[in-house]
């Protein structure tokens, strides 16, 4: 088959014969890497999917999802998706002043309620008729599960349309963190994640991106994430690694960013430093953010030096390779003065390798020193798994040769492990 003309060829010959061009190409990729672990003196594993099928394109290929499939409802409009000057055009048009656009801000962004008793500066005649078209419900808690002493909080969300997400909230010494999600499942079909299992039901909107935030520091105000330590405890780090990848979504969760940098009432008022985007690698994206003007902390998921690897494990490396990937992050650093993360997780005998640990430094440091730093994670245990954490001793030579290289590393340990909240875990199921 590979010899005969393609243009004879039926659609599903050349569908065949795609397939078999591809297999023929990961089969020396894997060549290449065995070769490679074996003179180190390690096994080298291959990811593949563990208790589900992923989608797979033509061309062989794991399906990468940018949109829905289907036409989907949205959410109804939330006084979080508008700007100021939108909200008070939406009370004009209620037939009430444009006033009362500022008094509603007030009390959701920074006294964290959309409860009308509790705005007694609003007329009491038609409060609950105003509260309820301006802050329709859009994030209704289902479970709340608690580890770390009551440190961390994992929160399972139901959307208006029936859609669950998920959002963890961690408190550490000096500062809290909320690790947001910012799509309905995912599109990226990565084999190692839980969330990409289903793939992708919808976007999701700038205000239910936000109302993350509102309610987590609601709960912080009530005491529910250990005790409050002083009465303007808030969340201070915003982390999009979640659920969904950030930058398939791009205008509403830069909308929301946008909001989350705002002074109260327009916004949250939170600092730009604070907020850490990441993303797998969708290189025309990385390059719009270097342009919005906005600090925030760029976080590219890396996990693979190598093509040969990254395209069996991060499915969009097929289409933005990993030197595409890496200018990209260089150029944000570039434009925006601000280092990159590396986010990089390790994975017993298929990632962890030394010799990638070196391939990794030389392409960082090809690009400059200062730029850019590391962060290994390692990977959050399954049993019986291929994809479970490096060894400890396999995990500090990984370490210590980036360090040796000049590659400023910090080895990361992620929070909720113990209720599927960690890195990689979220999968917003019901039943857990």
């Amino acid at each position: 088959m590979t010899s005969s003309n393609s243009t004879t060829l039926s659609a599903d010959e050349r569908k065949a014969l795609r397939q078999e061009q591809a297999a023929a190409q990961r089969a020396q990729q894997l060549r290449i890497s065995k070769s490679r672990a074996e003179a180190e003196g390690r096994a080298q594993v291959i990811p593949t999917a563990e208790g589900w099928k992923q989608e797979m394109g033509a061309d062989g290929r794991p399906e990468l999802q940018f949109t829905t499939k289907r036409r989907v409802s949205q959410p109804p409009v939330h006084l979080a998706d508008l700007t100021l000057a939108e909200r008070q055009e939406k009370l004009k048009e209620l037939g009430l002043p444009a006033f009362r656009a500022k008094q509603l801000s007030v009390h959701y962004f920074q006294h964290y309620t959309t409860d009308p008793a509790k705005m007694s500066d609003l007329p009491k005649n038609g409060r609950e008729e105003l509260v309820d078209a301006m802050f329709p419900t859009l994030l209704t808690e289902v479970k709340r599960l608690t580890t770390d002493d009551g440190k961390t909080i994992k929160f399972l969300w139901r959307l208006f349309d029936g859609s669950l997400v998920e959002s963890v909230l961690m408190r550490y010494p000096n500062r809290i963190t909320l690790c947001i999600s910012s799509q309905c499942g995912c599109g990226m079909n990565c084999p190692f994640c839980a969330t990409g299992q289903a793939g992708l039901t919808r976007n999701m909107s700038t205000a239910e991106i936000l109302d993350q935030i509102v309610q987590a520091n609601r709960v912080i105000a009530e005491g529910g994430l250990g005790g409050q330590k002083h009465p303007d405890e808030r969340v201070g780090n915003i982390v999009f690694m979640g659920m969904g990848e950030p930058l398939a979504n791009y205008k509403r969760v830069m909308n929301a960013v946008h909001r989350m940098v705002a002074d109260v009432p327009e916004g949250l008022g939170m600092s730009a430093r604070g907020i850490t985007v990441s993303t797998v690698g969708l290189v025309p994206a990385i390059r719009k953010l270097a342009d919005e003007n906005v600090p925030v902390t760029f976080a590219l998921s890396l996990h693979a030096p190598d093509d040969e690897l990254r395209d069996e494990l991060i499915p969009v490396n097929s289409r933005w390779k990993v030197d595409e990937a890496l200018d990209a992050a260089y150029d944000y650093y570039v434009k925006t003065g601000r280092r990159v993360s590396i986010e990089y997780a390790l994975i017993k005998d298929m990632n962890d390798h030394e010799w990638r640990a070196e391939m990794l430094a030389k392409k960082l440091n090809a690009r400059g020193r200062g730029w850019v730093h590391v962060n290994p994670i390692p990977l959050n245990p399954v049993p019986g798994s291929i994809w479970t954490r490096s060894e400890p001793d396999i995990t500090s030579k990984f370490v210590r040769r980036l360090d040796e290289l000049g590659v400023p590393t910090t080895l990361r340990d992620t929070r909720g492990k113990e209720i599927d909240g960690a890195c990689g875990q979220l999968a917003a199921d019901g039943d857990k």
